[in-house]
């Protein structure tokens, strides 16, 4: 049975995937007493148990490299930290360049890396064809490998982060939803629920998607759109490498990685607009045949077992919005990381936990803060997929 609503609570955190069970966690585990987690549905049933589940730091915003990287840490480590296998496999993260101009963008963004401590390269098409026997060279100038980089199962994640909170002393509820925020002399009072409601002095939104709405109650503006994403499994792979890389045709954003016997693989849509769309269409699947006929055409004819849609969090750079509300004291957010939520979400969890607790975050994110829309001061991200 699901524990009772509480009475009142020192935060309260909105949102039931990665971001919000690993910031629940964390402050748990540093000792906040009486952290509650809101989740309307099931536990990650938002964007993260329908994420592709690839983890890495290779991009090219120093920020993002920092809180990939150490998530990658927690990622390794986690059968260990958590009790709980997540399938975590190191095969690589490989980025497949056609352009001049992509090349020597990689190029920086794999100097900025090997300066950070990610081991990436760039390499020849050779040494990509072999890295990833799939791919079809022609066209291709160059690409950009890490190899401790790769994929995991973000339905094990969440289970592991669910039980370490519980264990840490946090209340998790899952169905149960957060309809509104209280708000009394510029400051947090309580979160309302479907149940009642809970007196606080913090709130984290942790709401991915839906962030935008839960902005809007407390009076804060958080511009995050969702957008749909598709992800479809094909059957059984004759004579498949076990150590496929997570695979990226930069130039059409077409990429695969192993998926038990099969491949995991997808596409974003130049033509989706903006929307909580979650049912599945048909109208991507003409471009998506042309890409993987020309990138992988061994794959042509294999077949469809399996598909789903989710969300992207975007905002308007592609960066992540992570700091503290200026005119609302407790509230804090960690949203909008436009389709990296459940990479960066072990490190994430941790930053919070240090923007709560007052102290110096691991890692700088001050850039995240939603204020540098106002001041003009975006950070685009290139390696976003």
């Amino acid at each position: 049975m699901s524990p009772q609503l509480p009475s009142s609570a020192s935060v309260v955190v909105i949102g039931g995937g990665v971001v919000g069970l690993a910031t629940a966690y964390e402050l748990a585990r540093a000792g906040v007493r009486d952290v509650v987690l809101l989740e309307r549905d099931a536990l990650g049933s938002g964007s993260t148990c329908r994420a592709a589940g690839g983890v890495r730091a290779m991009f090219s915003d120093p920020v993002n490299v920092a809180l990939g990287a150490r998530s990658l840490e927690t990622f390794r480590d986690f059968p260990v930290r958590f009790g709980q296998d997540i399938d975590f496999a190191p095969v690589g993260y490989l980025f497949l360049l056609s352009t001049a101009e992509a090349v020597a963008d990689f190029e920086a963004a794999v100097a900025l890396q090997n300066e950070l401590g990610v081991p990436s390269r760039v390499i020849d098409v050779a040494e990509a064809r072999e890295l990833s026997p799939l791919v079809d060279g022609e066209g291709l100038l160059a690409a950009a490998f890490s190899p401790t980089d790769g994929h995991c199962t973000p339905e094990s994640v969440v289970l592991g982060y669910a039980a370490a909170a519980r264990r840490a002393g946090a209340t998790v509820l899952p169905h149960r939803a957060a309809t509104g925020i209280d708000v009394a002399g510029g400051r947090v009072t309580a979160v309302r629920t479907d149940a009642g409601a809970i007196r606080t002095g913090t709130v984290v939104c942790a709401a991915g998607a839906w962030s935008a709405q839960v902005g809007a109650w407390a009076g804060v503006d958080l511009p995050v759109t969702p957008l749909r994403r598709q992800i479809l499994v094909t059957e059984p792979v004759p004579g498949l490498d076990p150590h496929t890389p997570f695979t990226i045709d930069f130039a059409t954003s077409f990429y695969f990685h192993r998926e038990g016997e099969g491949l995991l693989l997808g596409m974003s849509d130049p033509d989706e607009t903006p929307g909580f769309r979650l049912t599945r269409s048909d109208a991507w699947l003409p471009r998506l045949g042309e890409a993987v006929e020309r990138r992988a055409p061994a794959l042509a004819g294999v077949g469809i077992a399996s598909g789903w849609a989710g969300l992207y969090e975007m905002t308007p750079d592609h960066n992540a919005l992570i700091g503290r509300a200026e005119a609302v004291d407790g509230f804090l957010y960690a949203t909008g990381f436009s389709g990296h939520g459940f990479l960066m979400g072990p490190a994430v969890g941790e930053v919070v936990r240090d923007l709560y607790l007052g102290r110096e975050t691991l890692v700088d994110v001050s850039g995240l803060d939603v204020r540098r829309f106002a001041a003009a001061s975006v950070r685009p991200e290139l390696n976003i997929v």
